[in-house]
């Protein structure tokens, strides 16, 4: 399997399934709404569902809150170090030689998210299930529950790849010091700062705004064709060579956009890890409001 397809198939994963080299991670996280009782709303992991709602046959849970993330960040979903990122991949039985294929129950954003945190330490072979789990549960495909087992490995890192924008990268572009597009994955009234969860809403300036579930078709949960996703980002963006950052509220929507740009074969891209968690954090750093 080449290093660059970042989508698979459930027919190609049913085929696969067993492969030696083959290791399946589930990646679900949920949003818990706000509730009438003054409760904010708040994220909670897919392990209890993994476990008695069923997973893919030999899937292992990948765990994005403590394990795939940083927990002494100040920042939710913040990408983990090197030693952790290895430490969390040699735990769930992952080498460097392993190809590693990634789903969740929603819409594959949190799929995308564990994909490019795989990528931006430079493993070779990461994919997405197209359709996620939502598509390969609707085709009827064996299920299982429980916990799956799996022997612990020695995972190597390889070499980081330059897939991350930082806080300075994003204001340079902002201030005109270096080129580059921003591109806003969140919905559009979150980037006009009419409706949002953040105390300081908006959108960075200079950013256009392509909301995440406009990726992905809606009857069978797959990304959108690779045509249809150049033109959808053409209808915001050039993509003539020129950089293109992707953000969100944290970096995990904005994710599903890192991967639809790799689907086209675009290939001079950064994510923006912090997104508007990070952004929002310092009171001098500009926002914008409204659709333009």
């Amino acid at each position: 399997m080449p290093a660059a397809q970042s989508l698979v198939s459930t027919q190609w994963l049913g085929e696969h399934l067993g492969d030696d080299d083959l290791i399946v991670l589930e990646a679900s996280v949920y949003l818990e709404p706000a509730r009438a009782d003054g409760t904010r709303a708040e994220f909670r992991s897919g392990l209890d569902d993994y476990e008695r709602r069923g997973h893919i046959p030999g899937a292992r849970f990948a765990d994005l809150f403590t394990q795939f993330s940083n927990p002494t960040a100040p920042f939710p979903f913040t990408r983990p170090t090197a030693a952790q990122f290895a430490t969390a991949a040699s735990r769930l039985g992952i080498s460097r030689t392993s190809h590693v294929v990634i789903y969740d129950d929603l819409a594959n954003q949190w799929a995308a998210r564990l994909w490019w945190v795989f990528r931006s330490y430079g493993h070779p072979r990461v994919s997405v299930l197209d359709g996620g789990l939502r598509k390969y549960r609707a085709e009827g495909r064996p299920m299982e529950n429980g916990l799956s087992p799996y022997a612990r490995a020695n995972y190597t890192l390889p070499l980081p790849a330059p897939t991350a924008a930082t806080t300075r990268d994003v204001l340079d572009i902002v201030e005109g010091r270096r080129s580059g597009r921003l591109v806003c994955l969140l919905q559009e009234d979150d980037f006009s700062g009419r409706v949002s969860g953040r105390a300081r809403p908006g959108h960075i300036p200079g950013s256009t705004n392509l909301p995440f579930t406009q990726l992905v078709d809606d009857t069978d949960n797959t990304l959108r064709p690779a045509d249809e996703l150049r033109r959808l980002f053409e209808a915001r963006t050039a993509l003539d060579g020129e950089l293109v950052v992707t953000y969100c509220g944290g970096g995990v929507a904005s994710a599903l956009g890192a991967l639809a740009l790799s689907v086209i074969g675009y290939e001079n891209t950064l994510e923006y890890d912090g997104s508007l968690a990070e952004w929002t954090a310092d009171s001098t750093r500009p926002l914008k409001t409204g659709r333009d």
